[in-house]
């Protein structure tokens, strides 16, 4: 078995194409300011494949589960979702919860139904599951725990950034380092507000075979996809102990998972860069470009196979630079 085979969760050399899409967003059927027609039209016009419209799902909306099949085109496609909510965590009133996949018809929260339980039920309907900006929300490690049904965590959250309050990847490597196989992707939350940031500013690239709304979602579920807020990554590959990155030109390129410190090389317009993975052991570890423009992109968490090269002990605040080799544009 070769080091690429004992990677897993690594779209890039499955069949299909990466589509472009939209997980988290809301329209006027709760607390958007457009309609669900206007939401797509302004992500099919910015070059957006597909679109998940998650209206809140509550109470005073009428517990809506957005259709938004007739919006569907041979160049664009919806994902059915809404953003589940349920009380409540150590610090809100309630979760937030995006279940992209939802069957019409799915049932609103039944009386004491906790946040953790309306998940499994979505995941039992169908739904993949993402954890929404846990920054934002203040969650903490065992509100997150809590939540077993997750597939996701909301890693970049754009209407959260405006808060200061937008990554989440410090929780997402936690759950992580204690077992939990969750991946990691990047929405909008746009609500075209006034006060709102615009929207298309933080996306998944799906890898499937078709733009099919069943093939994307189980690609999701599979971990098929990386995020991004500009940068795109074209191929991650694991040969001799290093990762060889393969992107659109950024300025940065990071490799960090279960340890601290990571594994940084920086240049101008670098396309490829080789980064060695020993300090991660047989654990995992994530592949972050940065853009001239501060875009970045991030690879699904990869997790390495037992024949990974073993751990090495080295100081955590220092990144080893020395094995790293980079192309440019």
């Amino acid at each position: 078995m070769t080091e690429q085979e004992l990677m897993t969760d690594v779209p890039f050399n499955r069949p299909g194409r990466f589509w472009r899409g939209n997980l988290h967003t809301h329209s006027n059927r709760s607390d958007g300011a457009l309609s669900p027609e206007e939401v797509a039209r302004l992500y099919r016009e910015a070059g957006y494949d597909f679109l998940a419209v998650t209206d809140h799902f509550r109470t005073e909306y009428g517990f809506p589960l957005t259709d938004t099949r007739l919006l569907r085109t041979q160049e664009f496609t919806t994902l059915l979702g809404a953003e589940l909510h349920a009380p409540r965590t150590e610090f809100s009133s309630e979760w937030h919860i995006v279940a992209v996949g939802l069957p019409l018809g799915f049932p609103p929260p039944e009386p004491g139904e906790s946040g953790p339980q309306l998940a499994r039920r979505a995941r039992a309907a169908g739904a993949f599951i993402g954890m929404a900006h846990p920054a934002a929300s203040l969650l903490t490690v065992a509100d997150a725990q809590s939540l077993d049904a997750a597939h996701a965590v909301e890693v970049y959250n754009a209407l959260s950034a405006r808060e200061d309050r937008g990554d989440s990847w410090h929780l997402t490597d936690i759950l992580l380092n204690r077992g939990h196989r969750v991946s990691a992707y990047a929405a909008d939350d746009a609500h075209f507000q006034p006060q709102d940031p615009p929207g298309c500013a933080a996306w998944v690239q799906v890898r499937a075979a078709s733009l099919d709304p069943e093939a994307l979602l189980a690609a999701l579920k599979a971990g098929h996809y990386y995020a991004s807020t500009g940068p795109e990554l074209h191929d991650i590959r694991l040969h001799d102990g290093s990762l060889t990155v393969h992107c659109s030109p950024v300025r940065k390129v990071l490799v960090t998972g279960g340890a601290p410190g990571a594994q940084v090389i920086e240049g101008e317009a670098l396309t490829q860069c080789s980064l060695p993975v020993a300090m991660f052991g047989r654990g995992y570890c994530r592949v972050t470009v940065e853009d001239m423009a501060g875009g970045r992109a991030w690879s699904n968490p990869i997790h390495l196979g037992p024949g990974s090269t073993p751990s090495a002990t080295r100081s955590p605040s220092v990144p080893v630079l020395e094995r790293a080799t980079a192309q440019r544009a």
